[in-house]
């Protein structure tokens, strides 16, 4: 009777030979990957040395603009107009606020994470926007109040974003659940909604929050333009969740509706309990698209008004004793919207791994 035996396979060798190994099976296997591997690393040596050399090693980083003398990086103006870039006009000495926020986002998210009673993570998710937003804006419990207009830098893009993710993401299921309902006119006013909102750009709904909407109010009726911002952001976004969690919904075999009804579930039961889920879970990679998406869009808000990280910098540099540093700033915030964008990115993936249940 003939046997079969099973070939072990030879461990990789270690150091040295361990990297020839490495660089014969990954780079150079044939003559295709050689040619493309040679073509890399001259493009990396053309692009990399130089961008070093300009971001660090010939850069300024302390001193005064009339000390200058390398021909790298100024950075001493990002140094010099850090707080601007951050906190926009809020005021210096109550930069400690926005700081305790951040502080308290650390502490929100590692509590949602070692709690166990739901009731409590639900009371914690509700309570939290109301702190931070006495705490930012004052007016309340001796605090001192800060305007809005004053609110800018990193900090309004992350509130803005933050606002338009959260908010949006339970109206664009409750969006994506009607266009799927049996009721013919609430299906038609969830497609309606989403498809004039997908129709027009993010620009066009913030300029009409902010120009035509204070048209259908009372003289002397103030509504406050980041208000205005956060609603049309937050919409916007919602349709576009909508469309996703409606993917999301498609993609649910019909057993599974058919094995909710029955276990004797009602709609919202087997909705909240079985099919939204699944539906969430394969949609977490689009999910996580909108979301950055929306993130930089929100560089937008400089069309009401409001100036972002972004606006910062044109802002600062018109300061007459810095002109000409427009680079440094723009590189600057590039570096932060990659380091937030790509942060997103890779907890999305963590999420993906820890609900995964195919293996």
């Amino acid at each position: 009777m003939a046997t079969y035996t099973m070939k072990e396979a030879k461990p990789a060798p270690s150091g040295s030979k361990g990297i020839i190994f490495w660089l014969k099976t990954n780079l150079f296997s044939d003559v295709r990957n050689s040619l493309l591997s040679l073509v890399g690393l001259y493009l990396i040596y053309l692009t990399i040395p130089p961008l070093l050399n300009w971001m660090i090693f010939d850069a300024t980083w302390s001193g005064t603009q009339d000390e200058v003398v390398n021909s790298g990086a100024r950075w001493i103006f990002i140094i010099e107009k850090f707080d601007q870039f951050i906190y926009g006009f809020y005021p210096e000495h109550l930069h400690w606020r926005p700081n305790l926020v951040a502080m308290l986002c650390v502490a929100f998210l590692i509590a949602l994470k070692v709690l166990k009673n739901n009731k409590s993570k639900i009371v914690l998710m509700l309570l939290f926007p109301f702190v931070c937003f006495i705490l930012i804006s004052g007016g309340w419990f001796g605090l001192e109040t800060v305007e809005t207009e004053k609110w800018g830098g990193l900090m309004l893009t992350i509130l803005v974003a933050a606002v338009g993710i959260i908010a949006s993401f339970p109206i664009g299921i409750v969006l994506a659940l009607g266009r799927q309902s049996d009721m013919p006119i609430l299906r038609t006013l969830c497609i309606g909604f989403i498809e004039f909102v997908r129709g027009v750009p993010l620009i066009t709904i913030l300029f009409m929050a902010s120009v035509v909407l204070p048209l259908f109010f009372h003289d002397g009726i103030e509504f406050d333009k980041l208000l205005r911002a956060l609603i049309g952001i937050t919409l916007f976004q919602a349709a576009y969740i909508a469309e996703v969690v409606r993917g999301g919904l498609q993609a649910i075999p019909k057993g599974q509706y058919e094995a909710s009804e029955a276990l004797g579930l009602s709609y919202w039961q087997g909705m909240i309990l079985i099919i939204l889920p699944q539906a969430l879970k394969i949609s977490i990679p689009n999910l996580v698209g909108s979301f950055i998406s929306l993130f930089k869009d929100t560089t937008l808000v400089l069309i009401i008004g409001l100036f972002d990280i972004l606006a910062m910098v044109t802002l600062t540099n018109s300061d007459t004793n810095w002109l000409g540093y427009e680079v440094e700033g723009y590189v600057f915030v590039t570096l932060i919207y990659w380091v937030c964008c790509f942060t997103m990115s890779q907890y999305s993936k963590s999420i993906e791994r820890k609900f995964n249940t195919e293996h």
